[in-house]
């Protein structure tokens, strides 16, 4: 299975909206690993390994989010996957 990692910087209204929870369940779905965080300014930072579609599939989801979330763009980087993660959660 060919595995990469993304790691995607949310910018918008994307915390206080359960965005970091609805994305863990989104990315469980999927099949995604990794982990989605709050940071100090306001963005959300996700980490996310798995196939490339299903990279693509959790990208797609994450331009929207929950239905209170306002995304205002998502910053995308590619990089090695490490294999470091078993499931996806939100680090607090």
């Amino acid at each position: 299975m060919d595995t990469t990692r993304w790691k995607m910087v949310i910018s918008g209204k994307v915390q206080g909206v359960y965005y970091r929870a609805s994305t863990e369940k989104e990315a469980n779905r999927l099949g995604v690993s990794g982990y989605a965080r709050n940071l100090p300014d306001g963005l959300v930072e996700v980490i996310a390994e798995g196939t490339p579609d299903a990279l693509r599939q959790l990208h797609q989801w994450c331009q929207d989010g929950p239905p209170e979330a306002s995304v205002r763009g998502i910053q995308v980087e590619e990089q090695p996957a490490s294999g470091e993660f078993r499931a996806f959660g939100v680090k607090y």
